[in-house]
């Protein structure tokens, strides 16, 4: 029994040491499976922040066989989490897992560059078939992202560009002969007969194409950074409008080259600059400004020699002036078309420059034509009618600015002119008073007293006062027949005034030498009883 206790209990002592052993191992299985469950949930959250699934490759890059098909929203979903992996490897970096991160970091930018080259595949393939542009988030997304593949971006922009540029000139040949749908509006061509409304029609068409067009351009863009892409944007917009200038070239030649009136050139001109500076203010440089600017150029010199040949026919043949020494139909026919031009001219963008530029065209012509007609006609009928062009003239000019130099130089001319009246006036009053013995006497005091000179006695000089009372009465009798003529009231008094002031010098040294006790008249009040002053008081008035 002894025996069999103590084998008992050697037993028992035996299989404790087993067990033992076993619940160690087991004990040991247990920390280890811990250990690989950690290592596993460690791994699966590594692998899930650090690495893609099979199914976002699949979507970044497509599948095998179809590495085009249409992309979705969840391909920037990739490129976003891509991103941010590639972000977070700089933490691996910093704790000392160089390798690791920089391997990762290799893979996500093969990836980015994958998903960035399926999306500039398809964004070119969109893009080159863009007739009428509805852009949806997938395309502006996309775009946003090839912003920073510089070379990608520019290429999918070219392709657009180029895509509308064949687009926008054909919508734009369509307007000029097709028209809208169903003839609506009509076509643009129908109205090639009236060169302004012509021209107005193409070029309002124009000014509302484009702004779409940036419009479109900035959809395209919108979730770019723009501040990036002005000068890109700019000249992709330039691009674009590239295919409407030859049409556009061809049509403004045409109206250009044809002989019309230069009042309707000038409204061209006008319309030119105004839509020029209108699309200048949309799109910047490029082929469409610099035909604009030529075809602005262009009319701007077409139409000062339109004016100039319009001025030289109207005075091609001599006319003689009317009698009453007006000016002649062709004069004032340049006179209405000056003052046409330059009150369209005043309202016009460059008027300054303008507005003199025509007053040069029409004034130097018309005052050599004047001096031409007038150069047939007597002294005194040469002056008035020479006076009254020029006040016509004058009359034109004085309603604008910048005229200044004109209106100097016409001064000058018909001061000129009335200094010549004048003298006619004056020396036929003399003439009509004989008053030229008088003054002859009175200039030389060698003959003794005057009142011992012929002609100088006092019934003689009763006979000057009778013909002075005559012109104190009526002074507008004794003018020449051509003061009368005059157009300007001024000149005429001007005139007037100035003869009548030779007359009163003239009575001054007579009143003067009657007075004077030398040259002995008797009782020399009754001969010359007005002064001076009261002779001028009454002429004058």
């Amino acid at each position: 029994m002894s025996q069999s206790i103590e084998e008992m209990t050697t037993k028992l002592k035996n299989a404790k040491a087993q067990t033992k052993q076993l619940l160690e191992r087991t004990r040991q299985l247990q920390e280890e499976s811990v250990k690989n469950d950690m290592k596993q949930t460690v791994s699966k959250a590594f692998l899930e922040k650090f690495q893609l699934t099979p199914e976002e490759v699949v979507i970044l890059h497509g599948s095998k066989h179809k590495r085009d098909v249409t992309i979705s929203e969840e391909i920037f979903v990739v490129l976003e989490k891509v991103q941010k992996i590639h972000a977070d490897c700089k933490i691996l970096l910093q704790a000392e897992h160089q390798k690791l991160a920089l391997d990762i970091m290799d893979q996500m930018t093969l990836h980015q560059e994958g998903a960035l080259e399926r999306l500039y595949r398809w964004s070119q393939n969109y893009c080159r078939n863009v007739d009428n542009p509805e852009f949806t988030e997938l395309v502006t997304r996309a775009m946003g992202c090839l912003q920073t593949r510089p070379v990608l971006f520019k290429n999918v922009l070219n392709e657009y560009c180029s895509s509308r540029r064949g687009v926008l000139a054909g919508e734009f040949i369509d307007a000029l002969t097709r028209g809208g749908p169903s003839g609506n509006p009509a076509p643009i061509e129908m109205r090639a007969h009236d060169p302004q409304i012509y021209i107005t029609d193409i070029l309002v068409w124009l000014n509302k194409a484009i702004p779409i067009e940036k419009r479109n351009l900035d959809l395209l863009v919108k979730t770019c950074n723009k501040e990036e892409l002005k000068e890109i944007l700019d000249e992709a917009l330039a691009n674009i409008c590239e295919g409407i200038c030859q049409p556009l070239q061809i049509r403004i030649d045409k109206i250009l080259n044809i002989s019309i009136d230069a009042s309707i050139l000038y409204a061209v001109t006008n319309l030119i600059r105004y839509y020029k500076k209108s699309i200048g203010k949309i799109t910047q440089g490029g082929l469409l400004n610099t035909v604009l600017e030529e075809m602005q150029t262009k009319s701007e010199q077409i139409f000062l020699l339109a004016l100039q040949n319009q001025v030289n026919n109207a005075l091609v043949r001599v006319e003689a002036p009317p009698r009453d020494l007006s000016p002649t139909s062709s004069i004032h026919h340049l006179i209405s078309l000056l003052r046409d031009m330059l009150s369209t001219a005043s309202m016009s963008e460059g008027r300054e420059i303008d507005m003199i530029k025509i007053a040069q065209c029409v004034v130097d012509p018309l005052l050599r034509a004047v001096n031409e007609q007038a150069s047939r006609l007597p002294p005194t009928d040469m002056a008035v009618y020479t006076l009254n062009c020029m006040y016509s003239l004058y009359t034109c000019l004085s309603l604008y600015e910048f005229m200044d130099e004109k209106i100097e130089r016409l001064q000058a001319q018909s001061d000129a002119q009335v200094d010549t009246l004048t003298s006619e006036q004056a020396s036929n009053l003399v003439a009509n008073m004989n008053l030229g013995p008088i003054y002859t006497i009175l200039q030389d005091h060698s003959h003794g007293p005057l009142s011992s000179i012929p002609g100088m006695e006092p019934s003689n000089l009763r006979n000057f006062l009778g013909k002075l009372d005559s012109v104190i009465s009526a002074p507008d009798t004794v003018l020449l027949p051509q003061i009368n003529l005059l157009a300007s009231s001024t000149h005429k008094k001007v005139i007037q005034k100035r003869a009548f002031e030779v007359l009163l010098a003239i009575y001054k040294q007579l009143y003067e030498g009657v007075h004077n006790p030398v040259n002995m008249y008797e009782n020399p009040n009754s001969i010359l009883n007005r002064t001076p002053e009261d002779l001028s008081k009454m002429l004058m008035s």
